[in-house]
């Protein structure tokens, strides 16, 4: 089970670190966009609905990076009160509802994907840029939480079992 987690967390690893260089890229556009408009009053017909695409998929793809830092929000109140085996306990629920959530929303985004793609589904502005990338990109990322999602669940199972340290909610 070791080799499992380890392998999913260097997924989520890998991933996370290489969706974060899509917000130099939103930044980039966004600042070509200003200065296009304010400095050579010549604004992009481009530019927003492509930093909107992109910080999107910068959101989805970075949930299963967030995971396994700790840094998704969580009922504080709750969890707060509990320790040891408790808190574990309070995890493992959160676990299951992310693993249900995603689980649910995998096979959705590859249909929105593929619909997306056999109509070469494009944006609505003037240049009518594609936007099947972006569905992709959406199921991709839920994948990615998915996994983290079950590694993560291994890893409270485990705690319940063998704990570090008795205590309860």
């Amino acid at each position: 089970m070791q080799s499992i987690i380890k392998v999913i967390e260097g997924i989520s690893e890998y991933s996370g670190k290489a969706a974060s260089w899509i917000v130099y890229m939103g930044i980039f556009m966004l600042s070509l966009e200003v200065v296009s408009r304010y400095f050579f009053n010549s604004p992009t017909v481009w530019a927003h609905g492509y930093t909107q695409r992109l910080f999107g998929s910068y959101f989805i793809l970075i949930g299963a990076f967030t995971f396994i830092h700790q840094g998704h929000v969580r009922i504080d109140i709750i969890q707060g009160r509990c320790t040891g085996r408790g808190k574990t306990a309070f995890d493992i629920v959160n676990c299951l509802f992310l693993i249900v959530w995603s689980g649910v929303l995998i096979p959705t985004a590859w249909r929105f994907f593929l619909q997306s793609y056999r109509v070469r589904e494009v944006d609505e502005m003037v240049l009518a840029h594609p936007i099947y990338w972006v569905k992709f990109l959406l199921f991709v990322g839920m994948l990615l939480i998915f996994l983290q999602g079950v590694s993560e669940l291994i890893k409270k199972i485990g705690e319940i079992i063998n704990p570090p340290e008795e205590s309860v909610c």
